[in-house]
């Protein structure tokens, strides 16, 4: 038996609506924040493929009672990198209809910076929160 994969990650967030709205605009799967506070709960997921990002709201994440969770995780401790099926022309348009500047790139991953599948080229951004995220476009 072996690791085979992620199933999701979690993080912490400062901004719950301004979350949800960037990352639905860049195309995740992720409710609204009406529908998300109608469910009463303080977290969401962000989806994407098979994959998630459990997203814990301010008032789960500054509870102390609350301990499943990484113990000194902040707001925009996260460092993320997706693979982004268009081309890279597609890829900036999305990141200006998400409002998202871009903070490096594109640059062409080689030798030893490459992506878990191989070369690439990566495009960065980030989130309202300031987590780093990495946009990889595989040939």
């Amino acid at each position: 038996m072996s690791v085979t994969g992620f199933d999701h990650v979690a993080i912490p967030t400062a901004h719950p609506e301004a979350m949800l709205s960037f990352y639905r605009a860049l195309g995740f799967t992720a409710p609204d924040a009406a529908e998300w506070r109608a469910q009463g709960v303080p977290l969401f997921s962000i989806q994407f493929g098979d994959n998630k990002i459990n997203v814990h709201a301010p008032e789960l994440w500054q509870n102390e009672s609350f301990e499943l969770r990484g113990l000194t995780a902040q707001p925009g401790c996260g460092d993320f990198c997706f693979v982004w099926s268009g081309s890279l022309a597609d890829l900036k348009a999305a990141l200006e209809r998400a409002g998202a500047e871009i903070v490096g790139g594109p640059v062409e991953l080689i030798g030893g910076r490459d992506g878990g599948r191989a070369q690439g080229t990566s495009i960065y951004t980030r989130d309202p929160d300031r987590n780093l995220l990495e946009f990889i476009v595989y040939s």
